[in-house]
Order: structure tokens, then C-alpha cells, then sequence
């Protein structure tokens, strides 16, 4: 029995299973994304207010950038419309939630590992950059509307 062609039927699985992936991951952390973004937009006040406590300069035009981000960003990840582009913004937000709000878990990535991967930024942060690295997939209107001219 040789190796090499069990090795090819698991990428042609794996590469069949890429597109299906993306898309679950892209419609529920979009939607998360969305969901959070909207509940800052529709409490500017309250939001702004815990962007103060965390020292966060001008917390209320910082709160809706974040809100607006999310809520947009969100949205066109989960179409996956212009998904990559929208990405980078989304892990922009997610990495600045981590420097601010869970700074405690970003300074002990290295130290506890489990504090920084549980942290409520990380799994939006790793959608995102799988997003961002992979793009949105077969599944996504980037693919229906966006896709290169044959040669």
C-alpha cells in the first residue's frame, strides 16, 4: 500500500471541505460581528461610557467607529462581499479590544495561554484573519460577482 495516494484523496477532501468551512465560519462570526456592532450603535451612551473607564480617547467617536465597523464589517463577512477587505478593519477592532478591554489576557499569551484564548476578542480575531489569509470561499458573493476573467 503506498502512502501517496491516500495522502492526495485527503487534500481533495480537505480542498472539497475548504469552501463549506469558510462559509459557516463567515456567517456566524459575521453575524456575531454584526450583532455586537449593532448593540453598540443602539447604545452609544453606555458604550461610550465603558470606553471612558478604559481610557480610551475620544470614547464616544471611538465608540462609533467600533460599532459601525462591526455592524458593517460583519455584514459584508457574512455575504462575503469584499470579505478580505472588510477583514482587515474587524481585526483592526478585535486587536484593539484586546490592548484595552482584555489587555490582562493579551499580556499572557505567552505565560497563560488559556487566559489569552479565552478572552472574548480571540475567536473574532481568528475569524477574521481566517477570512483575511483564505479568503471568503466559493460559497460568497465575492466568488459570484467578484471573480477574475478567464484568460
Amino acid at each position: 500500500m503506498q502512502l501517496r495516494p491516500l495522502l492526495a484523496r485527503l487534500d481533495g477532501l480537505a480542498a472539497f471541505l475548504q469552501s463549506p468551512l469558510l462559509l459557516v465560519i463567515r456567517l456566524y462570526w459575521g453575524l456575531a460581528f454584526a450583532q455586537a456592532g449593532w448593540g453598540k450603535l443602539m447604545n452609544l451612551d453606555r458604550t461610550a461610557g465603558f470606553f471612558e473607564s478604559l481610557h480610551i480617547p475620544l470614547p464616544g467617536l471611538n465608540a462609533l467607529m467600533a460599532g459601525s465597523t462591526e455592524c458593517l464589517g460583519g455584514t459584508l463577512l457574512a455575504l462575503g462581499l469584499f470579505a478580505r477587505p472588510a477583514a482587515v478593519p474587524l481585526a483592526f477592532t478585535m486587536a484593539v479590544a484586546y490592548a484595552t478591554a482584555d489587555r490582562e489576557a493579551l499580556l499572557a499569551a505567552g505565560s497563560d495561554p488559556d487566559k489569552f484564548l479565552s478572552a472574548a476578542p480571540f475567536l473574532f480575531l481568528l475569524a477574521a484573519l481566517i477570512v483575511l489569509a483564505f479568503g471568503p470561499g466559493r460559497f460568497s458573493l465575492d466568488a459570484r460577482f467578484l471573480r477574475r476573467p478567464a484568460a
